[in-house]
């Protein structure tokens, strides 16, 4: 017997169905668990960043939600829609609360959302200028996003950064596809406006200069 492996545990397959996983996790199957969080874990911190600007933060929010699925695996009910939208929903409701009680006010690293910088290989071929403007771009457009009102930003996060359909989005905030329509359309006009204000800020200030 392999040593961390329980009796009972069984092999994981790639393509083994999500409810089959958390029927063996609630039972105690460790590689069952650790598969799902395998899974489902990225996804959920890159949304827990872009809504929350701080990586801290999202560690601790995703922790959250799968501590809760540890718990109580039983809140999940296959007929409503997928894990996947499920876990999107739980964090979404901490992500919130953590809203609520945050100043609006966030530090922004030029990290990617791992904590390390994201395309080192990309680092490597370009000059040092150009660098530093596609960093500036990024960090413009993280700041904007951060500064959309939630609803317009959660739905600008899954469907834009994410790429989720309209109706993952959906399924992941428990609202109408139309709903998930309107607010993408919304924010997206407030999200370039903000990114059009950034870029005529220091046009003004050189002017101001000449």
């Amino acid at each position: 017997m392999k040593a961390g492996f329980k009796p009972g545990e069984m092999q994981i397959e790639s393509n083994e169905r999500e409810d089959a996983l958390l029927k063996r996790s609630a039972k105690g199957d460790e590689r069952a668990f650790t598969e799902l969080y395998r899974r489902h874990q990225p996804p959920l911190f890159r949304f827990a960043v872009r809504m929350t600007g701080s990586s801290w933060a999202a560690e601790e929010i995703v922790q959250d939600v799968f501590m809760m699925l540890v718990r109580e695996p039983k809140k999940y009910d296959a007929r409503r829609g997928t894990l996947g939208a499920f876990l999107y929903g739980v964090a979404r409701n901490r992500i919130m609360k953590h809203l609520e009680r945050t100043p609006r006010d966030v530090s922004l690293d030029e990290k990617g959302e791992a904590g390390q910088e994201a395309h080192p290989q990309l680092h490597e071929q370009m000059t040092p200028a150009r660098w530093a403007e596609l960093r500036e771009r990024r960090g413009q457009v993280r700041a904007a996003v951060l500064e959309l009102p939630p609803e317009f930003r959660e739905t600008v996060v899954l469907c834009e950064l994410e790429e989720m359909s309209y109706d993952e989005a959906a399924h992941a905030l428990d609202c109408p596809v139309g709903t998930i329509r309107s607010r993408l359309h919304r924010g997206r006009a407030l999200l370039l406006a903000k990114l059009e204000m950034l870029r005529e800020v220091p046009k003004r200030a050189n002017v101001g200069r000449g």
